[in-house]
Parts: C-alpha cells; sequence; structure tokens
C-alpha cells in the first residue's frame, strides 16, 4: 500500500527491452530511498507499483510486464525521464494522503495547465468510465500523487497543484497533451459501486 505522498523524482538511467512486452527499468532513486531497500520490496513509480529485482546503493531494477506497458504511462518513458517515487507504506507511518494500492486504472491526458505566481491548475480529460468515482473534494491519484479534486464537468475535472508538489514531482514538467496515471479511491469505488447494486435490486 502507498498513501500518495511522493518522495521525490527518481531518473530512469537505462532501460533492457529483451522483448516488445517486457523490459527492465534502472532507476537511480531520490538520495537516501535506496537505504533498507531489499529485492521483493515494492516502490511506486508514478503510482504503478513495481517489485525491485536488484538494488545497489540508490540504484535499484525493476521488471515491467505486458500489462504494465500498457496500461500505464511507464512505456512511454526514456532515458533520463523523471518518475515519481515512493516506497511501500509500514504500519505506524504518517498517512499524510490518502492509501492507494499501486493498481493503475488507465491513462488520462493533461488538457490545459493555467499558472499564476503561486497557483497551478491542472485540467485533465475525465474518461467516461470513470467519471462515477471522481467527484468534487474527493480524492484521486495521479501519476502516484494524492490529490483532491476540484472542479469536475462532463469530461473534464482539475486539481490544484502547490509549489512543493511541483518541485517535489514530475507535475513541475507538465503540459497539455501529457499521459497521466490514474488510480480511483478505492473507498468511494466501494461506495459507488455498493449503491449502484443496491439501486439496482431494488428495481428488480
Amino acid at each position: 500500500m502507498f498513501t500518495g505522498i511522493v518522495a521525490g523524482m527518481g531518473v530512469l538511467e537505462k532501460v533492457q527491452r529483451p522483448a516488445p512486452d517486457f523490459c527492465t527499468f534502472h532507476v537511480r532513486l531520490p538520495e537516501g530511498m535506496g537505504k533498507d531497500l531489499t529485492e521483493g520490496a515494492s516502490v511506486a513509480h508514478n503510482g504503478c507499483c513495481l517489485t525491485v529485482t536488484a538494488v545497489q546503493g540508490d540504484c535499484a531494477q525493476f521488471d515491467l510486464m505486458a500489462e504494465t506497458l500498457a496500461k500505464t504511462n511507464l512505456g512511454e518513458l526514456q532515458v533520463g525521464s523523471h518518475i515519481n517515487i515512493e516506497r511501500a507504506a509500514r504500519i505506524g507511518d504518517e498517512i499524510g494522503g490518502h492509501l492507494m494500492s499501486g493498481h493503475i486504472w488507465g491513462q488520462t491526458e493533461v488538457l490545459a495547465v493555467e499558472r499564476s505566481e503561486h497557483n497551478c491548475t491542472v485540467w485533465l480529460a475525465l474518461p467516461e468510465a470513470l467519471r462515477p468515482y471522481v467527484l468534487p473534494k474527493g480524492f484521486v491519484g495521479l501519476d502516484g500523487c494524492s490529490l483532491t479534486v476540484g472542479e469536475v464537468r462532463d469530461d473534464a475535472f482539475c486539481v490544484y497543484l502547490i509549489p512543493e508538489t511541483l518541485r517535489r514531482t514530475r507535475f513541475g514538467e507538465c503540459e497539455a497533451g501529457m499521459r497521466v496515471n490514474i488510480e480511483i479511491d478505492p473507498q468511494t469505488q466501494a461506495v459507488v459501486d455498493s449503491v449502484k447494486r443496491v439501486l439496482a435490486a431494488q428495481q428488480l
């Protein structure tokens, strides 16, 4: 499990592609994040949970299979790309964001970025299948960041980013057309799906 509080950005240093549907990432983690990291541990990359296959200092390796490459934006990354990194939460850790599984639902596209001196509003496309789960003031995971949903329209929604988020994550590089991994808040999903089932049963 993860909390959606990105610790910093890793750098993709090498990509091995022995097949079109499989690759290995060599990632330099943010300083200090390699401490006590072991093979088999879970690390979120742009919100996607990957398993450590090798580690040396602040450098680690991760395997990506066909489903990961198809569902997330990790397959689009190139050597030198920045990656939002979060290590798995531990019992007793502060939950500063919201609980996230690291299981990506899909991708969405940045439609527009509105910047002022101290504020940044990012508008993103809202896929039809996800509309029931994206609610004003609700939670959503975007590239691994736990963010509060702002305004919601029929086909788009926005989030508001503070300077610290822009400094610490790849949202500082955000521009229209960028593809972002999205994970719906599991509690919201559970409530919405439960209500749907109850209403459907009442109509029988």
